[in-house]
């Protein structure tokens, strides 16, 4: 079974606080969040909370390896709680829509630099880059 919020922040060291439980919680189904929709999502749980606040529990629980953070180019830094298996994104250059992409060779990392300067390399961050769905419709497509 899958640990709840309040054991994630116990495990990871961090005080179990209505806050930090509403963001893991709002990220646990909405996933790939940016940080203003992670307060939206906060705020109509909690109430009134700074936006301060949530990104110091955003900071916190990405720095204890609860959260990660995805930051594509030319869109706002993303945030979502599928930690540690080393899987990729696919990007939406138009809306920004990010969807998960499974590891494509297996273990981490799973691409090998042509050098690795000898650096121990771990982990393998890869952004497929495209149009979504949504944005692909023949009417999105043509130029403005």
């Amino acid at each position: 079974m899958t640990p709840g919020p309040r054991e994630l922040l116990k495990d990871a060291g961090l005080r179990i606080t209505a806050p930090r439980l509403a963001v893991l919680e709002w990220l646990g189904g909405h996933p790939h969040s940016t940080a203003d929709q992670v307060a939206e999502g906060v705020r109509a749980r909690l109430g009134a909370v700074s936006t301060q606040a949530v990104y110091d529990v955003l900071n916190a629980c990405s720095r204890t390896g609860l959260l990660r953070r995805i930051e594509p180019a030319g869109h706002p830094a993303r945030y979502e709680r599928r930690t540690g298996d080393n899987h990729h994104h696919l990007v939406c250059r138009r809306c920004g829509r990010t969807e998960d992409v499974d590891c494509v060779h297996g273990s981490a990392p799973c691409l090998e630099p042509s050098d690795t300067v000898g650096f121990t390399v771990d982990e393998a961050e890869v952004l497929f880059w495209g149009l979504c769905p949504d944005c692909r419709t023949p009417e999105k497509e043509q130029p403005a």
